[in-house]
């Protein structure tokens, strides 16, 4: 039989390994628990606005303002490019602007001598019309007359001289009605002349102010072309990957640099395809970042991907063809960060490895 002391060890050695037991089913209650209560995963990245910077125009590089991975205010002037024929074609679209106004004001004053030209042509019409008709009137009155000494020659009651008088009148008179019939005729011809010359003149009126629109056009491009020679910083941020060199020919939609936004940035979270039917819009999160364990960062989920990973790849999958294995989907998470920390934001970069808890009850 043990004795007494033998069988002391054998006792607490028992409560010990009871007492581990009961330790590792309690904690496993409560990891169990715990997990039901959130969605987790480590396929999370921080994530923020990178700005490419492309040049607008087609020049020298003149000067860089600033070296590579430099912290840069929104507005600073990163590069500037040599103005000289920017500034040459800008002052050509001011000289061709000017000369389209005074362009449109000479044929606004060809158009008023026209509008007065009409106006004198109608009243010659008009004065003509009148001579028309008063001489028309007198032709009428002198064929009357040689008609009635005509007949008065027949019963011996007016003479022969008389007669000749009378038709000598008449023939003048018709000669006064032709006259004033081609006048009338020249006057109106002429004044259809006048009018279509003025409404020339109106018309070059528009396309007078169409060339000022033209050359305003012009301008404003010439203007915003020697905009494009400064380039500013989009944003507060750090200017990086600079691939020019000062003096360097560059041309139009030329990589120049990029800028990243450090006053905003969120995680981008991928979660299993069977997580997403617990996690909704708006679910508070804790977020850890692996370079900074120690700091703790919440937020909420701020929208769903429009798709899954895969289906923004190079090369989507098709599963329509061949052997399938089903691989369960990853789902992108746009989280946005509530207490980001400011003074870290110099410290922070997109790309970062984070692991995110979502609460899901």
């Amino acid at each position: 039989m043990e004795s007494k002391k033998e069988k002391q060890p054998k006792q607490k050695k028992g409560l010990i390994i009871g007492a581990i037991a009961v330790v590792i089913v309690v904690v496993g209650v409560i990891y169990f628990v715990s997990s039901k209560k959130y969605e987790t995963t480590d396929n999370a990245q921080l994530d923020g606005d990178i700005y490419p910077i492309r040049a607008s125009v087609t020049t020298y590089l003149k000067y860089i303002r600033f070296e590579d991975n430099q912290q840069v205010k929104k507005g600073d002037t990163l590069l500037i490019f040599d103005t000289d024929e920017l500034k040459a074609k800008e002052l050509q679209a001011e000289a061709a602007l000017e000369n389209a106004q005074a362009n449109l004001l000479a044929v606004e004053n060809r158009a008023s001598a026209s509008t007065e030209n009409v106006n004198a042509s109608e009243q010659t019409t008009q004065s003509n019309q009148q001579n028309t008709t008063a001489a028309k009137a007198k032709l009428d009155k002198a064929q009357k007359d040689f008609d009635r000494t005509n007949e008065l020659l027949k019963i011996k009651g007016a003479t022969q001289e008389q007669v000749d008088n009378a038709q000598s009148n008449l023939v003048v008179a018709k000669a006064e009605y032709a006259r004033s019939q081609d006048q009338q005729a020249s006057s109106t011809s002429s004044s259809l002349g006048v009018k279509a010359q003025a409404k020339a003149d109106q018309n070059q009126i528009e396309l007078a102010k169409a060339q000022i629109k033209q050359r305003e056009a012009e301008l404003a491009l010439s203007k915003k072309q020697l905009s494009y020679a400064y380039v500013l910083a989009p944003c507060n941020g750090v200017a990086s990957k600079r691939s020019v060199q000062q003096g360097q020919y560059v041309t139009t939609g030329q990589s120049l640099c990029v800028v990243i936004n450090t006053d905003m940035y969120w995680v981008t979270a991928n979660f299993k395809e069977t997580q997403l039917n617990k996690i909704k819009v708006g679910s508070e999160v804790e977020i850890e970042l692996d370079s900074y364990p120690d700091l703790k960062l919440t937020g909420k989920v701020d929208s769903y991907s429009g798709a899954t990973g895969a289906k923004f790849s190079l090369l989507p999958p098709d599963n329509s063809t061949g052997n399938f294995i089903k691989i369960s989907q990853r789902f992108p998470l746009r989280i946005s960060i509530t207490n980001f920390p400011k003074e870290k934001a110099t410290e922070i970069f997109p790309g970062l490895s984070a692991f995110v808890k979502v609460a899901v009850n």
